[in-house]
């Protein structure tokens, strides 16, 4: 069932990819934002004299978002992650893109994270005897934000 015009995304199917690669669907995002410095520029009204005060847009700020995902053997964002940990920069800093998916796995919106890495990570607590699922909460930093 695609979506029609006017639908709605839910919020029930994403996932993660990295350098174009989807390595991980997730549980849960949050604190994903797009933010930028707005400048003031003072001026004069030509016709009448009057100072006015000009909003003008700035730089884009850098951001983080964290993601909630299941502990899995996940080889590639566990390296991802250690790398990032570790202070392996040049090959922490990845391109990354939360993506959102239909009913039927197609992508219909992203959110692509240029020199992305993980600054902190997270385990579930485990407890003896108790059949949760485990998971792991990933702090993610990103240079730039550009929403598809």
């Amino acid at each position: 069932m695609s979506l029609q015009p006017g639908d709605s995304l839910t919020s029930h199917n994403f996932g993660l990819q990295i350098d174009g690669v989807m390595v991980e669907y997730l549980a849960e995002v949050s604190g994903l934002s797009l933010e930028q410095d707005v400048i003031k520029y003072p001026q004069n009204n030509g016709a009448t004299g009057k100072s006015e005060i000009a909003l003008l847009p700035g730089t884009q700020k850098d951001g983080q978002c964290t993601v909630v995902r299941g502990m899995t053997q996940s080889s590639s964002f566990t390296q991802w992650i250690n790398d990032s940990i570790n202070g392996r920069m040049s090959t922490a800093r990845k391109n990354a893109s939360i993506i959102l998916m239909d009913f039927e796995d197609n992508p219909v919106k992203r959110y692509n994270l240029r020199n992305a890495w993980c600054s902190k990570i997270d385990a579930s607590s485990v407890k003896a005897g108790e059949a949760a699922a485990l998971t792991e909460t990933v702090t993610i930093v990103f240079e730039e934000l550009v929403i598809e």
